[in-house]
Order: structure tokens, then sequence, then C-alpha cells
């Protein structure tokens, strides 16, 4: 049997937040959920800068699930004009402050114009090194983790690799999160406790922490103190 050890939790290197209560948030003030949605682009900017300000080298986040694609068409509509106009202005913003930006998800489900420009962005921030700003649109982890799978075996069947040198790094390389380390920490915004098929694979170990604010209203202040929770939290290790 071996030995738990316990260590006190730092700054996390990655968070991985889901963005939700855009809807509620318009709905509760009697606005249209666009307007919910808008508002709640414009945060991305401001805990993008203060997670860089906190240490943290990778946020990655939930903007647009593949089951978002079974909303309303007007609404989906309206949420892909939000993504082009989010691309092409909010983005400037960030780039500006040396922040690299992914995008993961399944990219052919997205218009061609939305395509080129999320290709451009990342070619654009590429060498960017202070921060990584991961967004995952059209994004399903059990998606992701049936074409890792799909992959792993086209290699197997390529001679490749052999069936026994498939292990927890290999296929973790054929993910989208590839180049990234997995999430210390997750958050959800907006009094929900599911994960929603986000990063099921890459958040076996992470941390959680659950707010009932929407994340229209989710600030730099409410950022900084789940991170100092975080931090303060002894982690438990099965491994010696």
């Amino acid at each position: 049997m071996t030995d738990t050890k316990k260590q006190k939790a730092k700054t996390p290197e990655h968070v991985a937040i889901i963005m939700d209560g855009n809807g509620r948030w318009a709905t509760k003030r009697g606005l249209p959920r666009s307007m919910g949605h808008r508002k709640g682009a414009e945060v991305v900017e401001k805990i993008t800068k203060a997670a860089k300000e906190l240490g943290i080298k990778f946020l990655t986040l939930y903007a647009f699930s593949t089951e978002n694609w079974k909303r309303p068409d007007e609404e989906v509509s309206t949420l892909m004009g939000l993504l082009r106009d989010y691309l092409k202005k909010d983005l400037e913003e960030i780039q500006k402050n040396n922040v690299r930006i992914r995008f993961i998800g399944e990219m052919n489900m997205l218009d061609k114009d939305i395509v080129e420009s999320i290709k451009r962005i990342e070619a654009n921030t590429a060498k960017n090194d202070a921060m990584t700003l991961c967004i995952a649109i059209s994004y399903g982890s059990r998606q992701e983790i049936l074409a890792a799978v799909k992959k792993t075996v086209a290699l197997v069947k390529r001679g490749d690799i052999s069936e026994n040198e498939i292990d927890e790094k290999t296929f973790s390389d054929m993910l989208y999160t590839n180049d990234m380390p997995d999430p210390d920490l997750v958050i959800r915004t907006s009094g929900e406790q599911r994960i929603s098929n986000y990063l099921l694979w890459q958040i076996a170990y992470a941390e959680f922490s659950f707010t009932d604010v929407h994340w229209p209203d989710f600030d730099e202040n409410k950022l900084k103190e789940i991170i100092e929770n975080y931090a303060s939290r002894e982690r438990r290790y099965g491994k010696a």
C-alpha cells in the first residue's frame, strides 16, 4: 500500500472555467438572453488579465459546447454573431498582453469565416509566452475522447506504435490539449454543480470550485478569492 501524502496547494498553473449563467443573468434583469451573452463576453478580457496577474499560466474557458448547437436557431445565430465580433475586437486587446490564444473543439462545425479567424489569431499569438488563453468552442469532451481513440487506433494499424506502448501520455497526446498541462482547478459559475462534458480526461485530479455568481457578474475579486481558497487547501496524493 502506498503512503498518502499531503501538500499545500499553490497558485494553480492551469485554471479551467465553465462560464455559466449569461442567460439567467439577462432574464433576471428583464433583458434578452443575447444581452447576457454580450456582457459575458466582456468579462473574458478582465478575467484573463486578472488570471495573468495572479500568475496563472493557462486559462481554459468553456465558451460554446457541442450541446449548445441544439439551442433555438435564433439563439445560436446570435451566439455566432457575438463570436465573430469577439474574435475581431476583444481578442485584439488580449493579444497585446503577450497572451497566446488557443482554440479547442470541433472546428468543422463552425462557419468558414470563423475558422479562418481562429487560425489567424492562433498564428499571430503563437510566440506569445506570458500566458495561454484556451477557448473551447463547439467542444465536447466525449467527442474529443472518441477522436483520440480513433487517432490511437490508426497509429497502431499503421505500425507506428504497438498496443503495449499505449499509456496515459500517449493518449493525452491525442487530445486537443496535448500542448498544455492538465487543469489544477475547475471553476463553474451560476450555481450549477456538474461538469457538462468538459475536459473529462484532463480534470481527473483537479480541484473544484462552484459559485452562485452568474458569469457576467464574475470579477477579479471573486477569481482572487477562489484562488486564495485553492492555495489554502491540502491536496492528497495516492502516489508515494
